[in-house]
């Protein structure tokens, strides 16, 4: 089963794609995981990844697919996966269908979380980072025990350069015009499910077990 969760920076993706991975069993496969991981490794692509997201800018389809598709041939992908930020182009969506289609499968479901550019920026804005293990925190919904320390390895929090409220108010516009025809195509193909981001985890999550229940 592959799942893809589509909405803009802050509404709560990759909390939803977490608690669905741990039920379902599938690998939690998030794009801004995959260029953090290429950034901290000074790869190529996580040197090129690094300009965009530095600028609020969408990392061209070119190496996002490149990234993710070196991902979904791993093992553990084999059985489906919940796609967390990808695609974001009608572009990306048709070089996922390719790399499925490889394989005899297809996308299943299509979760569209939306949220205010208000309730956004005001998560967005009080996002912590973990230098050691990118655990991400938040000071009002998701606080650490100890303040400015990771629960889980006791690294150092920052806040990344890219969580401004200036870049994060660009980064949101940025997704919203370029994924519109993307929420269409698969609105289109009957594979969309539009839910409220603006609720808390348990309320979001609710909607997201309803709209897979329905497609099961």
């Amino acid at each position: 089963m592959f799942i893809v969760l589509l909405g803009p920076p802050g509404v709560g993706k990759g909390t939803q794609a977490e608690l669905l991975s741990q039920e379902l069993g599938l690998p939690h496969v998030s794009s801004g995981e995959l260029f953090r991981e290429a950034i901290k490794a000074g790869t190529a692509l996580g040197r090129k990844a690094q300009r965009y997201i530095d600028q609020g800018k969408l990392v061209p389809d070119k190496v996002t697919i490149a990234m993710v598709a070196e991902r979904l041939n791993q093992p553990d992908c084999a059985g489906g996966a919940i796609l967390d930020g990808f695609p974001r182009t009608i572009g990306q969506a048709k070089a996922l269908d390719k790399v499925l289609a490889q394989r005899n499968a297809s996308v299943d479901l299509v979760v569209y979380m939306n949220g205010s550019m208000e309730m956004l920026l005001q998560r967005l804005g009080g996002r912590w980072t973990c230098r050691n293990c990118q655990a991400v925190y938040h000071i009002l919904h998701n606080p650490p025990r100890e303040p400015g320390k990771c629960d889980l390895c006791g690294g150092e929090l920052y806040q990344r350069e890219d969580d401004t409220a200036e870049t994060q108010r660009k980064r949101i516009e940025v997704y919203l015009e370029q994924t519109a025809p993307l929420v269409e195509h698969y609105r289109q193909r009957g594979l969309l499910v539009e839910i409220n981001g603006e609720l808390d985890i348990p309320g979001v999550y609710a909607q997201l077990r309803a709209a897979l229940d329905r497609i099961r």
